[in-house]
């Protein structure tokens, strides 16, 4: 399945159907008079979250969402049917923005929440609606309403307890890869993973949920790269998991750069929980490998994981203390 995680959409209420003009015409009733119903109300449009999906890319083939128009009122006093309302779904965490791509319209951040996006055009008056007793034939009727329309952009923020930053080529596929069922393109060059990966981790008897970002840059929080629109998708995680390349030249330099593109892009994201981890120690000697924990330890209060991700007897201790953190929160 491809991933999407922008899109924009146009949606269009239904209309209320007209009023009808009509009159009791009966044999053997003397009097008659008015008898048109009113038109009926135009669709509504609703989002619904649900837990089924995880990507946008249904709203790429279809854009454009409108709801039933209301039937016309008919005589005898019958009132038109009302349009059928729609319900567009969309993952949990998706935001809903209004065309400008700053006015926040709604958060589907709990799976079954349902917000009404677009209200259905009322339904005319009849001309019985307008009898009275200086106008007892009204030949007129009211036409139906117009339903909202509106273009609106959908915004994908992936729920996650725990986020994999770091540069590309970090090692967070792999990881992902040995810690969960998910199977994410793994090679030796930067940016294999080219949209987030999720995957679901296990510990102590509990399951978590993992997302692999894509690998970040210098410039990442005005958009170089592949930009803030990922950095969206470590807002709602809980913790970080901030990966270092240990054979890198200089892993304090990698660590700075990640975390000056979380701090300047903000929305809360640097106050987050952060654990580092070294990737790839079976690519030095046991002495390196002790003096770059020594060099990173300086930036967290936590322990420093260096790890080789096909050694399950290295992670265990970690994902312990993923879930410690996730417990908490």
């Amino acid at each position: 399945m491809k991933f999407l995680d922008e899109a924009k959409i146009y949606i269009k209420a239904g209309a209320g159907g007209n009023g009808s003009v009509s009159f009791r015409r009966e044999k053997f009733v003397e009097f008659g008079g008015p008898d048109g119903g009113d038109g009926g109300r135009g669709g509504d449009i609703f989002f619904l979250a649900v837990d089924n999906l995880n990507t946008l890319i249904d709203f790429r083939y279809q854009q454009h969402f409108k709801a039933e128009r209301g039937e016309g009122g008919k005589g005898r006093n019958r009132s038109g049917k009302g349009g059928a309302p729609i319900e567009i779904q969309v993952p949990v965490g998706t935001q809903i923005f209004a065309e400008d791509k700053e006015t926040l319209i709604a958060d589907m951040d709990v799976s079954g929440k349902r917000f009404l996006i677009a209200r259905g055009g009322n339904g005319g008056f009849g001309n019985a609606y307008f009898k009275s007793s200086t106008n007892q034939a009204p030949r007129h009727a009211n036409e139906g309403l117009s339903g909202e329309e509106l273009w609106a952009w959908l915004r994908l923020k992936l729920i996650a307890d725990v986020g994999l930053v770091g540069l590309p080529n970090a090692g967070k596929s792999t990881f992902l890869h040995t810690v969960t069922a998910a199977r994410p393109k793994i090679a030796d060059y930067p940016f294999t993973t080219l949209h987030p990966q999720l995957g679901v981790a296990y510990a102590q008897g509990q399951e978590f949920v993992l997302a692999d970002l894509p690998g970040l840059i210098e410039g990442a929080h005005e958009g170089v790269g592949l930009g803030t629109r990922f950095l969206g998708h470590a807002e709602r995680c809980h913790v970080l998991l901030h990966m270092i390349d240990i054979s890198g030249e200089s892993v304090e330099n990698d660590y700075r750069l990640i975390r000056k593109e979380i701090e300047s892009y903000g929305k809360g994201l640097s106050e987050k929980p952060e654990i580092i981890v070294l990737t790839k120690k079976d690519l030095v000697d046991t002495t390196v490998c002790d003096e770059k924990i020594k060099a990173i330890g300086s930036f967290s209060s936590e322990k420093v994981f260096a790890i080789t991700s096909q050694k399950k007897s290295d992670i265990s201790p970690l994902l312990n203390l993923l879930l410690k953190f996730i417990n908490h929160q």
